[in-house]
C-alpha cells in the first residue's frame, strides 16, 4: 500500500515543508530558536496513549525534499536577553504552559495561586511585570467557571501591576458553544465571557480552534485565532495510508466547512457528511450519510469531543456503510462522561487529540494519541510579541 508521503499531492502547502527549518508545525522540524527537548514528567503506559512532543533538533526526517519556505524572512531574530516578555501559567494546564516556555527558551513567570477555605481565588505575581508584555496561559476547560474566574483574577493582577500589554492565551475557550440564541429567552454566554475578559483588563486574546468563527467578533479587543489542523495533518501524513483510500467525514452539517478545509490539505480527499438531528443538549441521533465511504479509511474531523455521542454514532454509521477504518481527529478533548467508554468501545482505529485540555492518566485508553500544540502557540506568542504576521503561519 502506498504511503501518503509517496502520493503526488502533498497534504500541505509549500510553507509546511520539512525543508523549511523554521516551520512551526512539522513533526521533526521547528523554528530552532533553541535546540531543546521538552521532557515529560511521567510516561503513559499505552502504545498510542502518550503526548506527542515534537523534538526540536536538526537531525530528523523530512516529509518533502522540494518545497521551500517564504517564512524564513518573516521570523524576527531571537533576543535571549529580552526581559520584556513574560509568560505565566494558571492551574488549568500547567504542563502545556511549561512546554510553551520550553519551546521559547524562557522560564515561566513566578505566580502564587491558591484557594481560600470558602473557595475564593487568590493570585499574586511573584515578580515585577511593570512595562512588560505579559502572556497568561489558561484554558477555560472543566471546571470552566473555576478556570475562567482564575483567568480574570490573573488579568486583573497583571493590570494592577502595570503590565504594558496583557494577552490571554486561551487554548480552549469555554462557553464558545453558547454563541447564538437557538430558542427564546436563552443567553449568549460566549459574548458575556468575552466582555468579562475585556473588562478585566486584557489587551489581546490568543485562542485555538474556536467553536465558531463569529466568536472573535464578540471581543472588542484584537483576537489571534490559530488552528490545530496542521499538527494533526502532520501526524496523519506520517501514517501509511494511501490518499486514494481516504475520505474526510464531517460528523454534522455545521462542521462541513472545517472538514472541507481539512480534506483539501489532506491530498484533496473526498468529503462525506453525517446528517444528524439533535433532540436535546448532549443528545444526538444519526439519520443518514451523505457520500461514499465503502472500503475507505474514514477520518472524522471536529473541533471538540464532549460526551462523544455525536462522533461515536457517526462512526457506527460509517462502519455500517462499509468503512474499513475510522479515525477521530479533534483539537479539544473535553471528555465528559461517558466519553471514554464510548471512544474505547472499538469503533475507532485511533482517536487523535491535542493537549489544549489536559487529559488525566486514568482517561487514557489504547487508541488515544495526544499531539502537542506547544510549538504552535509558542511561535504565535513570539510573533505577537514582535509584531509579526500570525496568519502567514497557515499560508
Amino acid at each position: 500500500m502506498a504511503s501518503l508521503l509517496q502520493c503526488p499531492t502533498s497534504p500541505f502547502p509549500s510553507s509546511f515543508s520539512s525543508n523549511n527549518p523554521r516551520s512551526p508545525f512539522l513533526r521533526f522540524h521547528f523554528p530552532l530558536r533553541h535546540a531543546v527537548r521538552c521532557n515529560l514528567v511521567e510516561p503513559i503506559k499505552f502504545a498510542n496513549g502518550k503526548p506527542y512532543i515534537p523534538l526540536l533538533n536538526t537531525s530528523a526526517h523530512h516529509l518533502s525534499s522540494t518545497a521551500t519556505s517564504h517564512l524564513d524572512n518573516t521570523l524576527p531574530p531571537f533576543n535571549k536577553h529580552d526581559t520584556r516578555l513574560r509568560i505565566f501559567s494558571g492551574t488549568a494546564n500547567p504542563a502545556l504552559s511549561q512546554e510553551i516556555a520550553c519551546y521559547m527558551g524562557l522560564e515561566l513567570g513566578k505566580i502564587k495561586i491558591k484557594r481560600f477555605a470558602d473557595g475564593e481565588i487568590y493570585v499574586q505575581l511573584q515578580e515585577s511585570v511593570r512595562g512588560c508584555d505579559v502572556f497568561l496561559v489558561q484554558p477555560t476547560c472543566p471546571p470552566a467557571n473555576e478556570n475562567l474566574m482564575e483567568l480574570l483574577i490573573m488579568i486583573d493582577a497583571c493590570r494592577r501591576a502595570s503590565a504594558k500589554n496583557i494577552t490571554a492565551v486561551i487554548p480552549y475557550f469555554g462557553y464558545a458553544r453558547a454563541d447564538r440564541k437557538t430558542q427564546g429567552r436563552e443567553s449568549i454566554a460566549a459574548k458575556l465571557v468575552a466582555n468579562l475578559i475585556t473588562e478585566a483588563g486584557a489587551n489581546r486574546v490568543l485562542a485555538c480552534d474556536l467553536h465558531s468563527g463569529q466568536s472573535m467578533g464578540y471581543f472588542d479587543i484584537p483576537v489571534d485565532h490559530v488552528y490545530g489542523q496542521p499538527v494533526i495533518l502532520d501526524y496523519l501524513a506520517s501514517k501509511t495510508i494511501c490518499s486514494d483510500d481516504l475520505v474526510v467525514v464531517s460528523p454534522d452539517v455545521g462542521g462541513v466547512a472545517r472538514a472541507r478545509a481539512f480534506a483539501k490539505k489532506l491530498s484533496d480527499a473526498p468529503l462525506a457528511i453525517v446528517d444528524k438531528r439533535r433532540h436535546g443538549h448532549n443528545v444526538a441521533e444519526v439519520m443518514n450519510l451523505i457520500g461514499d465511504v465503502k472500503g475507505k479509511v474514514a477520518v472524522m474531523v471536529d473541533d471538540m469531543i464532549d460526551t462523544a455521542g455525536t462522533i461515536t454514532k457517526g462512526a457506527a454509521l460509517l462502519h455500517q456503510e462499509g468503512a474499513r477504518e475510522v479515525y477521530a481527529c479533534t483539537t479539544h478533548a473535553v471528555f465528559s462522561p461517558p466519553a471514554i467508554e464510548r471512544l474505547s468501545s472499538g469503533l475507532f482505529q485511533e482517536v487523535i487529540i491535542t493537549n489544549t485540555i489536559p487529559v488525566s492518566e486514568q482517561n487514557y485508553f489504547p487508541q488515544l494519541t495526544v499531539l502537542s500544540v506547544a510549538n504552535l502557540l509558542g511561535e504565535t506568542i513570539w510573533r505577537v510579541h514582535d509584531d509579526c504576521s500570525v496568519s502567514s503561519i497557515f499560508q
